[in-house]
């Protein structure tokens, strides 16, 4: 109890929680469905599947950082969340090369299968066993474009999350800030 109370009068704000976010909820399910798609649709020792892995992992690995980073670098969270994005917008171009060199259509918006996607996208707590079905459906095209919408929300809601940490920073600051604003809180306290 004591500990809580040191940090809420601190400098160094509480950081972590990126389990609960959004954005990592759903890199988390591209990284496993990426890991599935990869094992199945792809030769054993084709490079492509490491490429495809690792910009999945990065995607989940960054958000994390991103959030533990947070309460000692605003700049190190926004980088490492632009990283995170970054690296789902390759993986996302991974899934448009396969289906285009498979000579498989990539939906647009008004495909009947895309509304159940949005459906699907809007569950919350949403989790791998959400999209399951369509991520290990026998069609390589369901699977691949599944994949790829569920990137997109991912990517759209990173890029709203960087917009929030920059207007939050304008407004708050960096830990320089705070710092110096709980050095003159203290000695005005002694005073």
């Amino acid at each position: 109890m004591e500990e809580k109370k040191k940090n809420t009068e601190g400098f160094i704000p509480t950081h972590g929680g990126y389990r609960k976010l959004i954005t990592y909820q759903k890199a988390e399910i591209i990284y496993d469905g990426t890991v599935y798609f990869t094992k199945r649709f792809f030769q054993k020792y084709d490079r492509t599947i490491d490429q495809m892995v690792q910009a999945a992992r990065s995607g989940k690995q960054n958000i994390a950082e991103a959030s533990m980073a947070s309460a000692t670098s605003k700049e190190t969270e926004i980088k490492l969340t632009n990283v995170a994005r970054a690296s789902l917008e390759e993986l996302l171009i991974d899934y448009e090369d396969f289906l285009r060199t498979n000579k498989l259509p990539k939906w647009d918006k008004e495909h009947r299968l895309v509304a159940r996607l949005r459906e699907l996208n809007r569950i919350p707590n949403g989790n791998y066993e959400t999209f399951k079905k369509a991520i290990e459906h026998e069609s390589p095209e369901i699977c691949a474009n599944a994949m790829i919408g569920i990137i997109k929300v991912a990517n759209y809601l990173l890029s709203q999350q960087i917009k929030q940490l920059e207007t939050a920073f304008i407004k708050e600051g960096g830990l320089r800030e705070r710092m110096t604003k709980a050095r003159i809180n203290q000695r005005n306290k002694k005073q």
